[in-house]
Parts: structure tokens; sequence; C-alpha cells
């Protein structure tokens, strides 16, 4: 997967108004479409984030409007809001459990009320960050990422322990801790994260405060690999290796000290 120049990154955000234009970008650009897809969901869920308490202000005004027959999703898109949890502030308004509500989510072939039935199932097929299908392809990549690592250290012959593995020991785990060290350019590799995504600024940032900086701390120093590429000019600390797909198909024996 590719590392993009800040200033590609940037367009791409600019493209990516709606789920269509995925698939547009991914014919004219070249870049696969899974990038693409993971590139609109991180933009998607950080916009949400970053309005989630001005829209949930004007909630009491949208429950009146679904009342009087607006449909959830007309809502969702005049407010540029991922539909499943546009619906799920406005139907929590309503007095919805949550727990009811995911359930819904999770199930919509259980809701009796036809109209909101019908609602539910137009929501989930237009929300690429919050529906199910979206959670499960999300864990899917994970697990992906996470195999796709032991059978690269299984190929080289490398012994390590995995996040289940070192539970007992510390509640900072990352997904491999060598049992002995691999070699690059001088630097020690004690342990390996796995991530199936894109690290671009922020998402680098995030896992390098919640995970990456305490695993140094713990462990020495390490590597984080992002399967979908990274952007160019990300900075990480001497301690922390980044790198991409490309990595791990060009180096095996060579790193093995």
């Amino acid at each position: 997967m590719p590392i993009l120049e800040p200033r590609t990154l940037q367009e791409l955000h600019e493209k990516l108004e709606t789920r269509e234009d995925i698939d547009h970008l991914a014919k004219a650009t070249g870049l696969d479409r899974e990038l693409l897809l993971i590139i609109f969901q991180q933009k998607v869920s950080r916009d949400a984030t970053r309005r989630y308490y001005k829209v949930k202000a004007r909630v009491p005004k949208i429950l009146r409007e679904w009342k009087s027959g607006k449909p959830l999703l007309s809502i969702a898109h005049e407010h540029r809001f991922p539909p499943v949890l546009m619906a799920y502030l406005v139907l929590l308004e309503a007095k919805l459990p949550r727990k009811q509500f995911w359930k819904y989510v999770r199930e919509p072939n259980t809701i009796r009320d036809q109209r909101l039935r019908n609602e539910i199932e137009q929501l989930i097929a237009h929300d690429v960050v919050y529906a199910p299908e979206a959670n499960a392809r999300q864990t899917e990549r994970g697990k992906e990422g996470e195999a796709l690592l032991y059978n690269w250290l299984d190929e080289l012959g490398v012994g390590y322990r995995t996040e289940k593995d070192l539970r007992q020991i510390s509640t900072k785990t990352p997904d491999a801790l060598l049992d002995k060290p691999l070699h690059y350019k001088g630097k020690a590799i004690h342990w390996i994260e796995s991530k199936a995504n894109f690290g671009d600024y922020q998402e680098i940032s995030r896992n390098l405060r919640k995970q990456l900086l305490p695993y140094t701390q713990l462990f020495g120093s390490g590597l984080v690999v992002y399967w979908y590429g990274y952007v160019a000019d990300a900075k990480t600390p001497p301690d922390i290796i980044l790198a991409s797909r490309e990595f791990f198909e060009e180096n095996g024996r060579n790193l093995l000290g």
C-alpha cells in the first residue's frame, strides 16, 4: 500500500465527499478501493466526533421533524451526519433505550413498526462507518493484518508472544513481542504492532499516545505497520519504526541478527 504525499492525501480528503466518490476515485487514481474507503471512514468519523454535540443540541427539533414524517436518512444527509449515528441521537431523544436501538441496528427484522424498520434498513445501507457491515469489515481487516504479521514471523522462524499471551504481564500489549529482537538499519525491533488502517497524522498521533509510547517504556524499541500505508512526512520517535506492507515484502532474513 502506498506512502501518500501530504498534498495527495489532502486532495483525497477534499474529493471524498460521499460514498459514491470512493469508486470514482479508485478508477481515476488507480488507488486501492479499500484504502480510499478507510480514508473516507476516518474523515466521516472524525467530522462526526467534532460536530457531535452541535448536532445533538438540535435533536429535539429534529425529533419533531421526524415525527412529522421527515425520513431519518434525509435528516442525516441534510446535516451531513452519519445516518446510523443520527438515528441513535433522535431515537434516544424519543426514549428508545440504548440497548434496544443497537439491537434494532443489528436485527432490523425484529422491529415491529414498519416505518421504523424501513428507515433503519435504509440507514444501515447508507452508513459506511457505524453500520454492522462496516464494523465487521473493520474487525476482519484487523484479523487479516495480524495473520499477515504472524505468517511472516513464522516463515522467518522468529519466536514471539501474542497479545493474548501477554495479558497477564501487562495491560499494554503489542500484537507480537519477539523472543529475540530483529535488527533494521541499526535499530532493534523488540515488538511489532499491526494496524489494519491508514496512518495519517491523527491516527499515528493517537496510536503513539495510547499504545506505542507505552510499549517502548515496557519493552524497548519496536515497529508499527500500517497495512494500508501512511502519510509520507509522518513522524515517530527514534525508537519506533514506521512501516507499510512493503516492508514485509522487501525484508526478511536480512533482519535476523
